[in-house]
Formats: C-alpha cells, sequence, structure tokens
C-alpha cells in the first residue's frame, strides 16, 4: 500500500448465494484512493457501488481480497476492530437518517455519542463548528420538518464530519434533491476534501458530480470498466 492512499482495494469480490444460486455482486475490483480525494463510483443499478460502499465501511466483508484503511486491514480484523474504525468513518445517506424529533445541533450530537471518540466537554464547540460549516448556524434548533431536502442533508454532513473523520463514504447524497441543492451539497463535499483533507468516496447516478470529483471509477456487472483522474 502507498503511504499516500487512504484506502487501498486489491482483488476484491463479493458473491451472494441466493435460493441455490451464486450471485457475483462485484468482481476483481482493485482501487487505490489518495487521501484528500473526491471519488466518484458511478454506474447503473445494480453494477456493485453500494455493495462496493459497504465494504469500503466495513459494514459487510469480501468474499475475496482485501481492504485496507488507513493503514489497517479491514479482512482481517476482529468484529470489536471493525466496530472501532466504522466508528471513525462518516457516512452519509440519501435518505438523510436523520431523527425526526430531534434538532439539527441533537441530530450532529447523536454522531457523537455513537462515535464516543471526542470528550463530552468538547461536544458543544464542535457542533456548532460543524453546522456553522454547513451553512446552518440560523438552524441549530430546528428540526427536520421544519427544513429543505438540502437543509437536512447538510446536517447529515455535518453529522457526519463532527467525528473528525479521516474518510467519508457517501451513497446518492443527491439522489432526492433537486438539481441547484444538489450542485451546493457537490461542493461542500469539494470544500472538505480540499479543507479538511478528508477523503471521499460517493456513489451517484448524477453526470454533474463529474465537475467535482477528482476520480471517477465507472462500474458495470460489479467490475470496473473504466476510470478517468480529473485535475
Amino acid at each position: 500500500m502507498d503511504p499516500d492512499d487512504a484506502i487501498c482495494v486489491e482483488n476484491v469480490q463479493r458473491t451472494f448465494n441466493l435460493q441455490g444460486r451464486e450471485i457475483r455482486a462485484l468482481s476483481d475490483i482493485t482501487m487505490h484512493i489518495p487521501r484528500g480525494a473526491f471519488i466518484l463510483l458511478m454506474g447503473p443499478s445494480g453494477s456493485g457501488k453500494t455493495t462496493l460502499l459497504n465494504l469500503i465501511g466495513g459494514l459487510d466483508r469480501p468474499t475475496a481480497g482485501t481492504i485496507t484503511i488507513e493503514g489497517q486491514q479491514l479482512t482481517t480484523m476482529s468484529g470489536r476492530k471493525l466496530t472501532a474504525l466504522r466508528r471513525r468513518i462518516g457516512f452519509i445517506f440519501q435518505s438523510f437518517a436523520l431523527m425526526p424529533t430531534a434538532s439539527a445541533y441533537e441530530n450532529v450530537e447523536l454522531g457523537l455519542r455513537l462515535s464516543g471518540g471526542l470528550p463530552r466537554k468538547q461536544w458543544d464547540a464542535r457542533i456548532r463548528r460543524c453546522l456553522g460549516v454547513v451553512g446552518l448556524t440560523a438552524w441549530i434548533h430546528h428540526r427536520p420538518y421544519e427544513m429543505s431536502g438540502g437543509q437536512q442533508q447538510r446536517v447529515a454532513i455535518a453529522r457526519a464530519l463532527a467525528i473528525h473523520p479521516r474518510i467519508i463514504l457517501a451513497d446518492e447524497p443527491t439522489g432526492d434533491l433537486d438539481t441547484k441543492t444538489g450542485e451546493h451539497i457537490l461542493k461542500l463535499l469539494r470544500a472538505l476534501a480540499d479543507h479538511e483533507g478528508v477523503t471521499l468516496v460517493m456513489s451517484t447516478h448524477d453526470p454533474a458530480a463529474t465537475a467535482f470529483a477528482t476520480h471517477l471509477y465507472q462500474l458495470r456487472d460489479g467490475q470496473i470498466a473504466a476510470q478517468e483522474t480529473y485535475l
């Protein structure tokens, strides 16, 4: 593994058994992702994007091959160590995954409670800073139903950022947003890579996202069909 790589995926395969049939979701995937990169995973539904994100995030294990995150090989980790690693990775989902009765502040606070990585006395300052970074200082006490979809997604980004992640994994984070709002979210994610040094891996169907990425991997039928590097 190159010391500049945040994530190294080597010859990864993932198969599932469905009613006695072996379904290969991923086949021989190899990726070397440098620190601070903004990676796009693109491809049609069923191409393996979400499966690959789940493997990188330690939510699933590959059938074959290895995945290394910040120098730690996931495939040989115990369950306890894998759980600890997941708590240091920020996750962003298409559905926002916010607590509906909790304020923006409380939703970000929940992320800190679950991660357990920051002393309690530092929570308030960190929550307020992260909500400020995503432009929601004035909405800190509002609940999700009082916010637009874009604002809710920014709360989700603030929650992911609050734990000081080195890596953020985003599964279709702009999928439920209009074009203009989606562009704002993409700009914000790129700024996190550029100014916070966060490594981002994002699955998307949105071709407009390529304007903000540093690297693109096109997946088809569980394989890398093409890849590009942008300036």
